[in-house]
């Protein structure tokens, strides 16, 4: 399990739109999840351990975010073949296993994730009101520690959004296993 760190961010680019299916039987582009003052893109999977170590925290960020007008998607990119664990099926279960309060949806022909530019498990963008990527970076300084407290980078960095429109200048890139690429 390689990590691999996401590249520094092109502040500024339109988010690509998508139509993707979720867990929850609905399709979802970006007009469905886009919150009054801006939207975070994320890139998750079901078996990644840096995303298995920051679910709990994510979750909470992403419901305090929508109580300042940020919307929230998460997108499963990998090759569901090679990688079973990451399968629609399995998607729906660490869903409600985790209580996600944002759609989870998958994009089997990883079309989204390769606009987006992703690269990792997880990997946050996050969007302003006018859908102009204003962060991307990690969720905190935990990584796979999983330790409290610490800094909240993502949610301080979307609050500031929230509030201005712009993230700070100052972003950490995010840390995670490589998305699993269809050969």
């Amino acid at each position: 399990m390689p990590a691999l760190e996401t590249p520094k961010a092109d502040i500024g680019w339109k988010a690509p739109d998508f139509s993707l299916p979720g867990v929850d039987g609905k399709t979802y582009s970006l007009k469905d999840v886009k919150g009054k003052n801006g939207l975070v893109v994320m890139f998750i999977c079901n078996h990644c351990p840096f995303v298995k170590a920051i679910t709990t925290k994510l979750v909470r960020d992403m419901k305090e975010l929508a109580g300042l007008g940020i919307g929230s998607i998460a997108i499963s990119a990998n090759d569901t073949v090679e990688y079973p664990e990451d399968s629609f099926e399995n998607m729906k279960k660490f869903a409600a296993e985790n209580n996600f309060p944002f759609p989870y949806v998958i994009d089997e022909t990883q079309k989204v994730a390769q606009e987006y530019g992703a690269v990792c498990t997880p990997d946050f963008f996050g969007f302003d009101k006018d859908l102009r990527l204003q962060y991307r970076g990690r969720l905190d300084d935990s990584g796979m520690q999983n330790k409290p407290g610490g800094n909240r980078d993502l949610f301080n960095a979307m609050a500031e959004v929230a509030k201005t429109g712009r993230a700070p200048d100052k972003q950490y890139n995010s840390i995670g296993c490589n998305i699993k690429w269809r050969a």
